[in-house]
């Protein structure tokens, strides 16, 4: 899969059609080609075909690599358009022109000046139109916004509305420009978000600092980081210590303070300190490369809405061609009085009015803006379509540890039986999961806190879903959970516990338990407050017991709780939560959360600090690990939705009106141009207000 800039590529529909075009190649297994940000996202064995390929369906649009200067956004509106600019001054201008001649001089000698200064005005402003409407004809591709100005136009000088086919051409290209600067500027946009990424790598070797290229280092090497300087890769901090700017990544303002083996991502900005890190990923695995590849891939998943206009334009413009020619032509043949000078006006306003340039160019612009919108405040959506499925969710379920609660454990209690003692107990539940990765095995470790010898460790056996099998000292342990003891036949006195509880036994003998703690996440009662409020149902899954998942559910609020799954069974409540009506989203982190993720509607991860199994299944990114991005990111997603329905209401609505009008000669070709760039003018502002939020 490539990706691609393509020059010049300048409306919307263009860009399906270009997408259309490859679609029926044999040569390409998958293309998807995004207007908004003028790229092309490909799978094909012959690069070759496709640019003949985009040539023959729009000559003006060139296909290059990713990188180029030329593909990049403009800078300056002016210098951009100033093409534009000059044609339609030397248009409004002409056109005055023309209209004091046909005030003072029509019918006179001067009537051939009054010709000759509208024909030089409709050639200066509607040339380029009129270009690519016979280029399209000569391939066979009538049915278009050019084919429908040419058309409408031309009949005008035909029936001496000259005035008025000068004035829709200058309009065309003026709401053209508008277009233009209103798509560069969501253009200018994401690619604000892409402009994390880091140039250069501060690399010391030998006591030596030189700039490389992050991509050129590697894991386990030492770089530097001055202050306001991006931190290049992911790292841990070896000496030093920082406020750090983490907006480009989560979208909070406020500076993070990172000390000595504190954990850094790249993206980041480094405010005040020298730091050194020590390298943990390459640049490609890193977090701001996961991001970048995400925010650029996210327009290449469309949603349904988008799908329908594509297709709509597609049927509707052919539809309109033949209905405006059925009303020049019928009314005088079958109307008595009726002459075909007035219907054929009549037609023509309604061709300008029908344009669907307002809905293909909105629509996609708002679910770009929707997206840019939500990476700005730490959200990653990874496609328009997930954005549409996040308006439908009625039930969110989450994960416990790590989503809801921070994951941090502690050792809060240690309680021995059967002659057994709490430093006996500890130890051989620290020997045993001396080579697990799991936040629990983690907090024994840290709380028994000494020096480890490894010749005590013999054979290490995972059981899932229970706890481990080790053989200590030539001693067999088990340290899990309640299920473990069921399932060894473990006599013992105690199975229901508050709180995360691991069991210990030693030689088929009950020695205790060590009770674990963890707290919530700061926002944690917030986020399922938001969701229960906007009526989404809340339901929490965890492997922990009965007792430690209803006290969690208690402070909460959750709806609906389930406790001591398997990652299995954690599916198998999806699966039963999946045969309601309405979507599910999923939150989670961990490695073990992905089929879950991958099974929901809509997978949400934590990205911060959620395992990267988890943010590569997941459909949406949370990079705070905060729960309350959720409610916030389905606010995002109703507001996007909410922008790109009132589009096409509007859009449609003003048409309908305006057409009925042009059908019973109320509407002139002036309202025509108002119903078709003034509508699609107004819709494209409308859509940047999605990149604002509400």
């Amino acid at each position: 899969m490539e990706k691609y800039n393509l020059k010049n590529l300048s409306c919307a529909s263009c860009a399906a059609k270009v997408e259309g075009s490859l679609a029926k190649l044999e040569e390409v297994k998958f293309v998807s080609v995004n207007f908004a940000t003028a790229s092309m996202t490909i799978e094909t064995d012959d690069l070759e075909k496709v640019k003949r390929k985009i040539l023959e369906v729009e000559p003006e649009v060139e296909i290059e690599a990713i990188g180029k200067k030329d593909g990049e956004v403009p800078q300056s509106v002016l210098s951009e358009n100033k093409w534009t600019i000059i044609k339609v001054g030397v248009g409004i201008l002409l056109l005055l022109i023309g209209l004091f001649f046909e005030d003072r001089l029509h019918g006179t000698p001067g009537h051939f000046a009054e010709y000759l200064v509208f024909v030089t005005a409709y050639l200066v402003s509607g040339w380029g139109v009129l270009r690519m409407a016979v280029k399209n004809i000569t391939k066979g591709q009538v049915f278009n916004e050019h084919f429908l100005m040419s058309i409408a136009t031309l009949g005008a000088f035909a029936i001496h509305q000259m005035p008025e086919a000068v004035a829709v051409m200058l309009f065309y290209i003026v709401g053209e420009l508008f277009q233009d600067i209103a798509v560069n500027r969501s253009r200018k946009s994401i690619k604000s978000l892409l402009e994390i990424k880091p140039d250069y790598a501060n690399l010391k070797t030998n006591g030596d600092v030189k700039k490389v290229s992050p991509e050129d280092v590697k894991i386990g090497d030492v770089i530097v980081v001055r202050a306001g300087e991006k931190i290049p890769l992911d790292g841990i901090v070896t000496n030093g210590s920082s406020f750090v700017d983490t907006s480009a990544l989560t979208g909070e303002s406020v500076p993070r303070l990172i000390r000595e083996t504190g954990e850094v991502l790249a993206g980041m900005i480094n405010q005040s300190g020298l730091i050194t890190l020590k390298v943990t990923k390459l640049f490609g695995e890193s977090s701001i490369s996961k991001i970048l590849e995400m925010v650029e891939n996210a327009t290449a998943k469309k949603a349904e809405t988008e799908k329908f206009i594509t297709t709509f334009a597609k049927y509707y413009t052919p539809v309109v061609v033949f209905g405006s020619l059925a009303l020049a032509v019928l009314p005088p043949l079958f109307i008595e009085g009726a002459t075909f000078s007035d219907w054929i006006y009549r037609a023509l306003v309604v061709l300008v009015i029908s344009c669907p340039c307002a809905l293909v160019i909105s629509i996609p612009l708002g679910y770009f803006g929707g997206i840019g919108g939500a990476s700005r405040k730490g959200i990653l959506v990874k496609g328009s379509n997930f954005l549409d499925a996040l308006t439908q969710v009625k039930t969110v379920v989450f994960d416990k540890t790590g989503t809801l609660t921070k994951g941090e454990f502690k050792v809060s209690e240690i309680s021995p039986v059967n002659g057994f003692t709490e430093k006996t107990i500890l130890e051989y539940a620290a020997y045993a999961e001396y080579n697990s990765n799991h936040p629990i095995a983690k907090s024994l470790l840290e709380s028994y806190n000494k020096v480890f010898d490894n010749s005590r460790i013999g054979k290490v056996e995972e059981i899932p879903g229970h706890g481990v099998r080790a053989f200590i000292d030539e001693k067999e342990i088990f340290v899990g959970n309640d299920r473990l003891l069921h399932k060894e036949n473990i006599a013992h006195n105690k199975c229901d516990v508050d709180g995360t509880v691991v069991h210990l036994v030693i030689d088929k003998k009950y020695a205790g338990y060590i009770v674990i703690s963890d707290s919530l996440k700061s926002d944690a009662v917030d986020a399922i407050g938001r969701l229960n409020k906007a009526g989404v149902k809340t339901v929490m899954l965890t492997g922990d017991n009965e007792h430690a998942a209803s006290s969690i559910a208690g402070k909460l609020g959750i709806n609906e709780y389930y406790a001591g799954l398997l990652p299995e069974n954690k599916v198998e409540h999806i699966e039963r939560l999946l045969n309601t009506k309405h979507k599910v989203a999923f939150v989670g982190d961990g490695i073990n959360d992905a089929p879950v993720l991958a099974r929901a509607d809509v997978g949400i991860a934590m990205g911060a600090l959620g395992s990267d199994a988890a943010i590569e299944t997941a459909d949406v990114v949370l990079m705070t690990d905060s729960p309350s991005k959720v409610a916030e990111a389905i606010d995002v997603a109703k507001w996007t939705r909410k922008i790109v329905w009132q589009n096409i209401i509007f859009a449609l609505g003003v048409k309908a009106v305006f057409i009925v009008l042009g059908i019973f000669g109320i509407a002139t070709m002036w309202e025509a141009v108002f119903g078709d760039m003034g509508v699609a003018l107004i819709a494209i502002l409308n859509a940047t207000r999605v990149l604002k939020g509400k």
